[in-house]
């Protein structure tokens, strides 16, 4: 009985090794391998709705710090609403200042370009490409990068945009510069943005300049244009399509932009390094100017109230702030209002 019980087992162990190979080095059912990448897909989702919400959470939290700033130094009275009123206030150096555009819930700080007549408020700089132009619909309606340095490049942000051109008529000047150091520029009349409702819809007016109009589309001149209507804003995760070529041009940019035909005018693309590149590893392209596939060095875009159309009023000095033996100079001026117009 014992010998028969041994027996059975040395079989069993026997067909244990036979059928241990087999089993181990059989391949994994397809089925099997399917729910394996989906699961893995559903964890990255999750990681990137988790980051998405600190975005979020980020975002609203730096707004909110941005309100309790104190504004001590700014009055009501002396509150600007773009740099045009900064330059007409006798600042005549470009730099940072405060401004507060009309239903604005905070104050922001721009760069004021004093030269070109001044009073430019600049809303884009592309320089050397270190900021990253491939951003979500939230950072482009908020704004991004760093505009406290000279040569810092940055986007104001949408929301911004839109408060800033709504507040009246407003100029669009753009200064452009390619790989070997020649410079032109661009400028549009009644440049405005719309609204978040409306998508950040862009509308411009009669083109001057020596760049070329590569917002011919935006102006409806070309009747043959799919942006005869207009053009909204579009980002990879907030596309706005025209077409299908259109959603291409989002994906292919890599940056958010008022997009129409493909790399036409898009001036948040990749910065790179030689000239011609711009097909093959997405440069900023101006295609009226040196065609499809050249790239753009650097880009700056600016707006100004359309009615500055003055010299910046001469500050009254103290008589004795400067010469001891200087006359009284007892000359007033009027307010802003009375020597400018009201904008509205």
């Amino acid at each position: 009985m014992v010998g028969a019980a041994g027996g059975i087992m040395s079989v069993l162990m026997v067909s244990v090794v036979l059928l241990l190979p087999s089993s181990v080095g059989a391949p994994i059912p397809c089925a099997e391998k399917v729910v394996r990448l989906e699961a893995e897909i559903q964890g990255l989702m999750n990681v990137i709705q988790d980051q998405h919400r600190y975005i979020l959470e980020l975002h609203s939290s730096q707004s909110q710090q941005l309100q309790h700033i104190p504004n001590t130094f700014l009055g009501p009275q002396n509150l600007y609403r773009d740099c045009s009123e900064v330059y007409a206030d006798g600042n005549v150096a470009s730099g940072l200042y405060v401004i507060r555009p009309d239903g604005s819930p905070t104050v922001l700080s721009v760069f004021c370009d004093m030269s070109n007549g001044g009073g430019w408020t600049v809303f884009q700089r592309r320089r050397d490409g270190k900021e990253g132009f491939d951003r979500t619909w939230l950072e482009y309606s908020q704004g991004f990068g760093d505009h406290f340095s000279p040569n810092g490049e940055f986007w104001l942000g949408n929301e911004p945009l839109h408060l800033l051109t709504s507040q009246g008529n407003y100029d669009l000047h753009i200064n452009t510069e390619d790989l070997e150091g020649n410079q032109r520029s661009a400028e549009y009349k009644n440049f405005r943005v719309d609204n978040e409702e409306d998508q950040y819809q862009l509308h411009v007016g009669e083109y001057n300049g020596n760049a070329g109009d590569f917002l011919a589309d935006a102006r409806s001149v070309n009747l043959n244009s799919p942006c005869r209507d207009g053009i909204k804003f579009s980002t990879y995760d907030h596309p706005n399509y025209i077409n299908a070529d259109n959603g291409r041009c989002v994906r292919h940019s890599r940056s958010g932009w008022w997009f129409c035909r493909c790399d036409s005018g898009n001036l948040h693309d990749q910065l790179i390094k030689s000239p011609y590149e711009v097909l093959s590893d997405d440069g900023v392209a101006w295609y009226i100017w040196h065609g499809w596939s050249y790239a753009i060095k650097s880009v700056v875009m600016m707006v100004r109230a359309a009615d500055l159309k003055h010299s910046p009023p001469i500050i009254q000095r103290w008589p004795t702030q400067f010469h001891p033996n200087a006359v009284d100079d007892s000359t007033t001026y009027p307010p802003y209002e009375q020597q400018y117009g009201s904008r509205v």
